[in-house]
């Protein structure tokens, strides 16, 4: 689910958003009041911040707009709780040779306007994301389709303004040509990149993304920026995650601090994240309503190689720095024992997942960390900065992974904080980054290339930060060629037991959802995407 949610970038430092809205939760929503009478048509709310861009679906790479998106439009396919392909507007996607691809979609399927999804809602808005002009930030995720690089080049002025790969066949059905052969491309169609736009989008993209028409089982209402997004139930939704509810409010807040106690004196009934702050007491507090589960997202510390600072920088230099870092002591102090250290690039729960395949750069050795830093010429000026959102509930884990660095290898490190995660992104999408920044990234689909090809894929639009190395670039192809789903898993197995040599991050630790919820409303249940599934929450009478 971008995912960057996204691709979906994380917004907080305790869970955040992006696909698999379909999957498991906990067993959280047990508590006494769980079979009180419930109201279908009571609303509730959920804590977010201010989505980065307008709620079109191709231009969110963040998860504040994805959890928005997700709940307004619905896609072909969704994934259960073991990853495994559920169908969703799609009746069908079939494939003999992982080239070509046959989707057929339900029938009687209706945007929030009135007007049907047909097989044109799908090709006319993959089409429209992939130019250039439109401006979309998650247009990459076409590239696979055969003639992109007409409508899109490298270089020069485009050729085409639709994909040749595109193709329909009637109002309910229409075909997906890819330029080569993956064995994976159906797992990727669950990401909101891929969902349908209705007719009236054209008329004013702009006007669209702040007022969006969806085909989800939500309907927009309003958009009060830094505010809320409100949305209500669509009565006419055809799919299989109806709403249990009447609609949702999205609050803004910024700060999880000030959400918590929101959420305490039941001014706030669902949290996604719980501030580092509050993580010693939130379950003392909410007793039954504290959720702690685990989901599939990875924290990083990213590299700006932009920088004149990171340029040409030799890797072993990020590899002492990484094993300058104590990330036991972090988690189990700072993080109150919420994350687990991670072990490599990919998260836990999606397919492809090896243990330990950093190898010794995630293991803490001050020794072994200044050796390396002094091995690989120094750290350009001898001081980093680490840019954060203070919106997220970073600024204690940054302080201390600083102080951890500093101390192990004398290397001056300091916090660089953004306002906000809208502005924290528009400074990566800006390449404004000054040195390092902080990178949570959460599973678009359950696949292992979500988490290398499109974060260190040279053209991905995940990789802001600019890292590039041709044999990776070969590797992906490589993997992305592979006869079978199998094959590929492997190939990018191997590939990430490469990335120690070339660290084209700082793996830090796994997430977990640390949240919680109000006593209003019961059936509350967190996704493989680290969401609360929104369409399954109650609302007590």
């Amino acid at each position: 689910m971008r995912g960057a949610k996204s691709a979906k970038w994380v917004a907080g430092a305790a869970i955040i958003a992006l696909a698999a809205t379909a999957c498991g939760g906990s067993d959280s929503d047990s508590g006494k009041d769980s079979n009180a009478a419930v109201d279908p048509n009571g609303t509730f709310s959920v804590e977010v911040g201010e989505p980065q861009n307008p709620l079109q679906p191709a231009n969110t790479m963040e998860s504040n707009g994805s959890i928005v998106i997700k709940s307004l439009f619905s896609g072909l396919v969704d994934y259960d709780a073991e990853g495994n392909i559920k169908m969703v507007n799609a009746q069908s996607v079939d494939t003999t040779d992982n080239q070509t691809f046959t989707v057929k979609l339900k029938p009687g399927w209706k945007f929030h306007d009135g007007t049907p999804v047909t097989a044109e809602s799908y090709v006319k808005a993959w089409n429209w994301a992939a130019q250039p002009a439109n401006k979309q930030t998650n247009s990459f995720w076409f590239s696979d389709i055969e003639g992109y690089n007409d409508v899109a080049p490298a270089k020069g002025k485009a050729k085409a303004t639709t994909m040749s790969g595109l193709k329909v066949v009637d109002d309910n059905t229409f075909t997906i040509k890819l330029s080569k052969a993956i064995p994976y491309f159906t797992y990727k169609l669950g990401y909101e990149v891929f969902d349908p736009l209705p007719e009236s989008f054209y008329k004013d993209p702009k006007a669209a993304g702040e007022n969006p028409v969806g085909n989800g089982p939500y309907k927009f209402v309003k958009w009060d920026h830094k505010k809320q997004i409100v949305v209500k139930k669509f009565a006419g939704y055809q799919g299989p995650n109806k709403a249990k509810n009447g609609g949702v409010t999205f609050k803004n807040y910024a700060k999880l601090e000030t959400a918590y106690q929101d959420l305490k004196s039941g001014n706030l009934d669902v949290m996604r994240q719980i501030a580092a702050r509050d993580l010693p007491v939130y379950k003392q507090d909410l007793g039954d309503r504290a959720v702690d589960q685990s989901y599939s997202a990875i924290q990083t510390i990213a590299v700006a190689f932009y920088t004149k600072q990171w340029k040409d920088i030799d890797p072993k230099v990020l590899q002492g720095l990484s094993m300058a870092i104590d990330r036991d002591t972090i988690t189990k102090t700072v993080l109150n024992g919420t994350r687990e250290p991670a072990t490599g690039w990919v998260a836990k729960g999606v397919l492809g997942y090896t243990d330990n395949a950093a190898g010794d750069v995630t293991k803490f050795d001050p020794a072994k960390a200044k050796a390396l830093i002094k091995e690989g010429g120094g750290v350009p000026g001898n001081k980093i900065s680490i840019q954060y959102n203070t919106d997220g509930g970073h600024k204690e884990w940054v302080e201390a992974v600083c102080g951890s660095i500093t101390k192990a290898t004398g290397v001056k490190c300091v916090g660089d904080a953004k306002a906000d995660f809208q502005a924290d992104t528009n400074a990566r999408d800006a390449k404004q980054v000054k040195s390092l920044y902080r990178s949570g990234w959460v599973l678009d689909y359950p696949f292992i290339s979500n988490f290398i090809r499109d974060l260190y894929g040279t053209k991905s639009d995940g990789n802001q930060g600019g890292f590039s190395n041709k044999k990776i670039d070969e590797l992906i192809t490589k993997a992305d060629s592979a006869k079978t789903l199998e094959e590929s898993e492997k190939l990018y197995q191997e590939i990430e037991k490469q990335l120690p040599n070339y660290m084209p991050s700082i793996p830090l630790w796994y997430y977990k959802v640390n949240a919680g919820y109000s006593e209003k409303v019961s059936g509350v249940k967190y996704a493989q995407d680290g969401d609360p599934i929104l369409t399954g929450v109650q609302v007590k009478k």
